[in-house]
C-alpha cells in the first residue's frame, strides 16, 4: 500500500501501463508527482484530500511503476497528459480537477491546454512555464537547474554516471532548489523514491523526460503561446525555492491563466514533502471552494 487507506492499481491504456493509487469519495481529483519522485509523494496529503474528493495519484510514464517506453517522443508532456485524460475517462471521470508538482505541474499545464473540456480546476506547484524558463534562460537559473541539460544529454551518458550511485545523485536533487535535509522527508516516502530510482529503466525514463522537453515540449509550448488555462488555477511555490528566488512566480503565470490565484508555501522546491500540512491546507481551500 503506497498511500494509507488507498488501493493500488495498474491499467494499460493505448499501449501504456499506468500505475495509480485511488481513495476517498466525492468529486475526482488527480494528483501528479514530479522529479525524481513517485506517487508516494502524496502519502501525507492525499488521505486528507480524500475526505472530500475521490483522489487518484499516478506515476507518470518513465517513473515509479508506470511504463517506460524507449523512444524520447513518448515522454512529451502532451503524451503524459493524454495518459492522464485516458486514465480518468477509464475511471468514469470525464471532468476532474488536477494538481501537479514539478514535472507533474508541467503535465497539468499541458493537460489544461489540450483538454480544457475535462479540467475543472488546476494547481501547478513550484514551476514557471516551460517556455518562460527556456526562452529567457538566466545564468543563475541555468546553474540551479543544470539537471535539465545534464539529463537531456544523449544516452547513455547521464544514465551511466547516475547509475554508478543513484542515491547520491537523486538525493542531491532533493536537497537542492531551496534547501532541505534528508530528515525533512518521510522515511517511507524516501524509501519508495530510492526503490524507484535504483531501477535502470527508471533512470532512463527520467532522462528521456528531460530530453523530450528540449526536443518536443518547447516546440509545443511555442505553438501555444497565446493559449490560456480556462479554468480556475492555483499557483503554489516554495517561499525559499529557486523559482521564487529568480522569478516573480505569480507574474510568470498571469498571462497564462484566465482566473489565477497564487501563494507561497514555507520551504523550498519540495514543500509537498517538507511542509505537507501547509500544502494540504492550500489545496483543500482551493479544491473545495
Amino acid at each position: 500500500m503506497i498511500i494509507p487507506g488507498f488501493t493500488d492499481h495498474s491499467v494499460t491504456l493505448a499501449g501504456q501501463d499506468i500505475a495509480y493509487t485511488k481513495g476517498g469519495s466525492g468529486p475526482p481529483l488527480l494528483l501528479l508527482h514530479g522529479f525524481p519522485q513517485t506517487r508516494a509523494m502524496w502519502a501525507s496529503i492525499a488521505p486528507e484530500l480524500a475526505k472530500t474528493h475521490t483522489v487518484i495519484c499516478t506515476d507518470l510514464r518513465g517513473y515509479g511503476a508506470s511504463g517506460k517506453p524507449q523512444e524520447v517522443s513518448a515522454y512529451s508532456f502532451r503524451a503524459m497528459a493524454e495518459d492522464m485524460r485516458l486514465l480518468m475517462a477509464h475511471l468514469g471521470h470525464e471532468h476532474f480537477a488536477v494538481a501537479g508538482h514539478d514535472r507533474g505541474g508541467r503535465v497539468t499545464h499541458r493537460l489544461a491546454l489540450d483538454a480544457p473540456q475535462c479540467v475543472t480546476r488546476a494547481c501547478v506547484m513550484d514551476i514557471v512555464p516551460t517556455h518562460t524558463l527556456l526562452s529567457d534562460l538566466k545564468q543563475a537559473v541555468a546553474t540551479a537547474y543544470y539537471h535539465w541539460f545534464f539529463l537531456a544529454q544523449p544516452a547513455p551518458f547521464p544514465e551511466t554516471l547516475i547509475g554508478y550511485d543513484p542515491d547520491t545523485y537523486y538525493q542531491s536533487c532533493l536537497l537542492g532548489w531551496g534547501g532541505a535535509d534528508l530528515s525533512d522527508f518521510d522515511t517511507d516516502q524516501l524509501t519508495a523514491y530510492r526503490t524507484a530510482w535504483r531501477d535502470p529503466d527508471t533512470i532512463r525514463g527520467m532522462c528521456n523526460d528531460y530530453r523530450a522537453t528540449l526536443s518536443f515540449d518547447m516546440a509545443h509550448d511555442s505553438a501555444d503561446l497565446t493559449q490560456r488555462i480556462s479554468c480556475p488555477t492555483l499557483v503554489l511555490y516554495g517561499a525559499d525555492g529557486a523559482m521564487a528566488k529568480h522569478y516573480d512566480v505569480s507574474e510568470t503565470w498571469a498571462a497564462k491563466c484566465t482566473q489565477m490565484q497564487a501563494r507561497a508555501i514555507p520551504g523550498g522546491h519540495f514543500f509537498p514533502d517538507t511542509a505537507p500540512q501547509e500544502t494540504t491546507a492550500a489545496l483543500k481551500a482551493f479544491f473545495t471552494s
